[in-house]
This record gives C-alpha cells, sequence and structure tokens, in this order.
C-alpha cells in the first residue's frame, strides 16, 4: 500500500464526490495525521447501498465453499500486512504493538472460523419434512426448509476494536459468511486502519471472484442516517454507544420497510464476591480484579464497572486491598481525546453523587486515564439510580456493599441486561448459591465462574450479546459462529420438483449435509 486517498470504497471503485474533509488524529498527541478523508455525500451513500444490492443475487448463490474461500483470503491479506500497519494502528488509538498484533490474528482467526462454519454446513438448517399422505387426520404435502441470507448489511466500526470489531471484524465476517453484501460505515477514530483493511478485502475479493458490490465503505459522522434508511439495506450491526444504537434503531423501525439493527450498546458487567472465596483468597481477587478493570485502559465491553460483596470481615478486608491495588495502577492512553473526555464526564458525574464515596485514584492529567474506585450505597442499586446503570467506558469501578443475600438477590434484581456477570466463590459456595446462578441467567449472555470477564474467546459456543441495554436483541451475539445467525432467515419450498430446489434440500443431498429429515436428524439420501 503506497499511500493512503481518504476516497469512498463503492461497487469496487473509489468515490470522492464530497466537499468535507476529514482527518484522522494521533491518539497520544491530538495532533491531525497526514492523510485527507473525504465525507461520502447523500449520492455516494445511495451509490453503495445499490451496489451492495446488484452484488447480492450472485453473491448469495455462490456456493458455500467459494464464500468461504473469500473470508480465508481476507485472513490471509490481513496477516500479510506489515510494519506500516501495525505503526498506523498504533498511533490511530495508542494501542501497543502487541494488542494489535493479537487483535489482528483474532480478526483473521474469525473469519477462517466462519470459513469452516460455511464449509460444514449446519448454518443451513436443512429440515425436510416429506409427503405422507398415510399420516392423519389430514394428508402431508413436501416440505423443505432452509436458511439465506437478508439482504446487504450495514455495519458499523467500533472505536475500542479497530480490527476485531470494525472493518473485516465480526459483523462483518458473519454478514459476508452469511451471504450478505456489506456497506461498512468507517470509524471516525480509525480511518486510516479503516482503509487499510478495505483494500485488503478488495484484494481478497479480486482473488476469490466475488462480484463487484460485496464490500462497499464510507467515511464521515453524517452519513450514517442515509445509509440505515436506504431502502436496499436489510439489517444493521452495530457495536457503540447505548445513545448511537437506540438512535439506529429508531431509524431502522420508522423506515416503510422497518429492519433489524443489531446493536451491542452498554453494559456494567457485575461481579459477585462470595464471602468464603475472600475469606480464602482475597489479596489475589483484588489483585486479579483490579488487572481486569484497567486492562487496556478499561475499554472493554466486558469491563467489570460494578463490585458486589456481602458485608463482612472479609469484605472489608478486601476493600481495602483493593484500593491499595486501584491506587498503584498506572495512567493509560485512552483511543481518541473525545473518549478521555467522555471518561472524566463519567467520572464526574460519579463524584458529584452524594451516595456515592471516591476511593482511590489521583486527579486525572492532561493526556491521560487515571484509574478510578468509587464505593456507592446498596440503596442507590435497589431504588433503580440510572448512575448505577450507566457504562463508564474506561479504568473505573464502582463497589457496593450488601446486607444479606435476600438484598443480594434484590440488587440483582434491579440490575439491567449484561453481557457478562461473574461469581466468585469457593466449589461447595457455589453450590449452596445456586439461585443465584439462576437469578443472573435472566440477565446476562454470559456467566462466568472463577474467571474475569474481559477475555471474550471467538468459538462455536461464545456469546457477546445480552438482554437490552446490553444489546438491541438478547437472542443474538456478536462474537462467536452462532454471530452468523443474525443474518439468515428461514424459506420453505412446498411441493417443489428436486431440480427446483436448493442444493441443501436435494433428495440426493449433494452437500453432505446433517438435515432433519422427517424428525430425525440423518446424512442420508432420499430415494
Amino acid at each position: 500500500m503506497s499511500q493512503l486517498l481518504g476516497h469512498n470504497y463503492i461497487g469496487g471503485q473509489r468515490s470522492a464526490q464530497g466537499d468535507i474533509r476529514l482527518h484522522s488524529l494521533d491518539a497520544s498527541t491530538g495532533e491531525a495525521l497526514p492523510a485527507v478523508f473525504i465525507q461520502a455525500t447523500e449520492a455516494e451513500v445511495a451509490a453503495a447501498a445499490n451496489a451492495a444490492a446488484a452484488a447480492w443475487p450472485s453473491y448469495r448463490n455462490l456456493p458455500a465453499l467459494r464464500r468461504a474461500e473469500f473470508l480465508e483470503a481476507i485472513a490471509e491479506e490481513l496477516d500479510a500486512l506489515g510494519e506500516d500497519f501495525i505503526a498506523t494502528v498504533s498511533r490511530e488509538t495508542a494501542l501497543p504493538t502487541g494488542r494489535i498484533q493479537g487483535e489482528r490474528s483474532r480478526t483473521s482467526n474469525q473469519l477462517r472460523l466462519f470459513g469452516q462454519v460455511l464449509r460444514r454446513g449446519d448454518f443451513y438448517a436443512a429440515r425436510i419434512d416429506r409427503a405422507q399422505p398415510e399420516r392423519q387426520p389430514l394428508p402431508r404435502v413436501d416440505l423443505r426448509q432452509y436458511r439465506i441470507g437478508v439482504g446487504p448489511v450495514a455495519v458499523f466500526g467500533a472505536s475500542n476494536f479497530p480490527l476485531a470489531f470494525s472493518t473485516a471484524g465480526g459483523d462483518t465476517a458473519s454478514a459476508l459468511a452469511a451471504g450478505c453484501p456489506v456497506v461498512f460505515k468507517a470509524h471516525s477514530g480509525h480511518m486510516a486502519t479503516a482503509e487499510w483493511v478495505a483494500d485488503a478485502i478488495l484484494r481478497a475479493a479480486e482473488r476469490s471472484g466475488m462480484p463487484a458490490g460485496v464490500f462497499n465503505m464510507l467515511y464521515g459522522s453524517g452519513v450514517g442516517e442515509w445509509l440505515v434508511q436506504h431502502p436496499a439495506i436489510q439489517a444493521v450491526g452495530f457495536t457503540g454507544s447505548l445513545k448511537g444504537g437506540n438512535a439506529l434503531g429508531r431509524l431502522a423501525a420508522a423506515r416503510a420497510q422497518p429492519i433489524p439493527v443489531f446493536a451491542e450498546m452498554s453494559s456494567i458487567n457485575p461481579v459477585l464476591l462470595l464471602p468464603e472465596a475472600l475469606q480464602t483468597r482475597g489479596a489475589a481477587i483484588a489483585r486479579e480484579l483490579s488487572g481486569s478493570v484497567t486492562l487496556g485502559c478499561g475499554q472493554f465491553c466486558t469491563n467489570p464497572g460494578l463490585i458486589l460483596g456481602l458485608r463482612s470481615p472479609a469484605f472489608s478486608a478486601f476493600i481495602e486491598q483493593f484500593k491499595q491495588q486501584m491506587a498503584a495502577q498506572p495512567e493509560q492512553t485512552m483511543l481518541n481525546r473525545g473518549t478521555l473526555a467522555n471518561y472524566r464526564k463519567g467520572l464526574q458525574h460519579l463524584h458529584d453523587h452524594p451516595g456515592i464515596q471516591h476511593l482511590a485514584g489521583t486527579s486525572q492529567g492532561q493526556d491521560k486515564a487515571q484509574p478510578q474506585l468509587f464505593q456507592a450505597d446498596v440503596s442507590l442499586l435497589l431504588k433503580g439510580d440510572e448512575l448505577l446503570q450507566e457504562e463508564i467506558f474506561g479504568p473505573a469501578t464502582i463497589l457496593i456493599e450488601v446486607e444479606d443475600q435476600a438484598q443480594l438477590f434484590a440488587g440483582i434484581a434491579a440490575l439491567r441486561g449484561q453481557l457478562t456477570a461473574t461469581l466468585i466463590g469457593e466449589a461447595q459456595e457455589l453450590t449452596n448459591w445456586r439461585g443465584l446462578i439462576e437469578l443472573l441467567q435472566e440477565k446476562v449472555g454470559r456467566l462466568l465462574i472463577n474467571g474475569y470477564p474481559t477475555g471474550v474467546e471467538v468459538s462455536d459456543t461464545m456469546v457477546h450479546g445480552g438482554p437490552y441495554p446490553a444489546t438491541s436483541d438478547a437472542r443474538g451475539t456478536s462474537v462467536g459462529t452462532l454471530a452468523i445467525d443474525r443474518f439468515l432467515r428461514p424459506v420453505c419450498f412446498q411441493n417443489f420438483a428436486d431440480e427446483l430446489l436448493p442444493a441443501p434440500l436435494q433428495n440426493a443431498n449433494p452437500l453432505g449435509l446433517l438435515r432433519l429429515l422427517d424428525g430425525e436428524f440423518s446424512r442420508a439420501a432420499i430415494s
């Protein structure tokens, strides 16, 4: 890659019709970086959506193997990007080299994982009920069902994961795997990074013989509304703020044809500390938990923002140990100046609240974020105080001491939906608190025991979702192979001749799929 053009990507071509010039900023200094990016016009947004719509029929009808090869080619192109690319990401985000390299591996690995999903074919969820007139009381017709992509998908990049939740991240990968062309809205915090990755995707598309318009990308802070409202767009993937996700949801619902918005938005990820665990290993928990709170400057969707414990000498000792650990944590540079400003604003709200006490953390510096620890009265949680329900994006957390088991259950019941909840306890203790596990399942997408939520594994079983406001739709996940389900819909074929059926439903089972055949799973062909 010789130089950044800063032009929008539409139908395999570059476009720069707009007059508004944008600059990416150095996250550490706030200085404008050399490249200039052209904000998309409304006409360019429409052209990108139409290009995706034009690519849709041919792309969704490609064999799944071809789409798998495309995703794997993107992974290869990402892995081949050199030191200049890593340096670009680091300048835009202030993330260290090791973190960027690790995130790139996660991004390419999840692309390959979706390639495996396409190769094994279970995403089709093929079901066949053959006509069997002898079944009473009514004759049975031949019914066959499988799943297809919903159509072009608009994807919004996240600020905190410039690779894994952005241009070629999980939303883009799962949409492309489902057979859906993508129109990607680049995040303003790392536009240069987005261009590097977009070029890699287009090289992979050319290598794989994909249709023009399978991937498109737009720059600009005001173009998202036009994109979501364009009739060609059939679903939205978003990772960001609660305010931003709700705004997109309202736009999508107000369309002549409403569409789903799969938004991952806000979570405080409560951690529950049980008494025996604190008595046995309180100092270790204080050390480990402070590391989780401040990991990556607290800029993770799963950052522990609320810590609950039962009143006891062990919890009092833990508080003192945790205060010392948090006070010793170094200041860090955040992703950008806007994120730092929002962090400071959130901290000020906590400082100003009469029911919240500041326990640890020095005053904020000019350019970096200082970890902070607060303690809130349990009555605020029980009364549903808004401030305790709002995510503070950064290295800060709040302690709450509860009186007894009943008050702990009431506090959990008062929480909104979360991405995660964590239980720290000894083996027998956890068994005795089984009712708490049952209650937490109603609140979260992922429940952890004796671990910390800031590590999210990309796998077939991961759930990175949860009830509102963690996400806009608790039935989905934005991490793991189940993410493909968001961009698929079922189609039923009744009394079709075999030659007219799609391959996953044909009698011979040419793809060798495990299908639900007359109520039983089978790979058998139909004679």
